[in-house]
């Protein structure tokens, strides 16, 4: 069994304290006053699982809006490298370099984000590059200087009064809420 070393875990029933966030489009506040807010927690810009799992989400953005949620993706990404793909993501996309709100809310960084069949399988290049850079540098630590590679990703789901609804922190880089299990999180608030 892998040991994960996560701390400040936090769970459904839980109170987010208020914060002001600086997203692509502007300041925001979470939680929002007025909407129920799907906090990703996702690795880094860039990231080819988070961007199939993003495009699922922009797919059906729609829906996701009518079912009163406010999508704020947060990146362990600078905001230059963020905007690259603020065309092709219509949600509120946040900048964490130094990780902060990863601390925050316990999202950890770990070469077993990687080390899973349905990972490798979906990106054998990725692998294959993160790999040789380990070998070459004989070191499992962080692949790049922001630790993106080996992030897990989170999901939170808050309601307007702070107190948190639901709550999934990854096993692996492709462990995530879909679509789906969002919008019925949602149906039960």
């Amino acid at each position: 069994m892998i040991k994960m070393n996560r701390k400040n875990l936090i769970a459904k029933g839980d109170a987010i304290p208020k914060q002001k966030l600086i997203s692509t489009f502007g300041q925001i506040i979470i939680p929002d006053p007025k909407h129920l807010v799907h906090l990703q927690l996702r690795r880094f810009a860039g990231c080819n699982i988070c961007d199939l799992h993003l495009r699922s989400f922009v797919k059906r953005k729609d829906e996701i809006l009518k079912s009163g949620i406010h999508e704020v993706v947060v990146f362990h990404s600078t905001f230059e490298e963020i905007h690259k793909y603020e065309s092709e993501i219509p949600f509120d996309m946040v900048a964490d370099p130094t990780k902060r709100l990863y601390s925050e809310f316990g999202v950890d960084s770990s070469v077993w984000s990687v080390f899973n069949l349905r990972v490798l399988a979906k990106l054998p290049a990725f692998t294959l590059n993160a790999w040789r850079w380990v070998i070459r540098h004989r070191s499992f630590g962080n692949i790049n200087p922001t630790g993106g590679m080996l992030g897990f990703p989170a999901d939170f789901l808050i309601a307007s009064n702070g107190k948190v609804l639901a709550a999934k922190y990854g096993k692996n880089a492709d462990d995530q809420w879909s679509v789906d299990e969002l919008l019925a999180y949602a149906g039960k608030a």
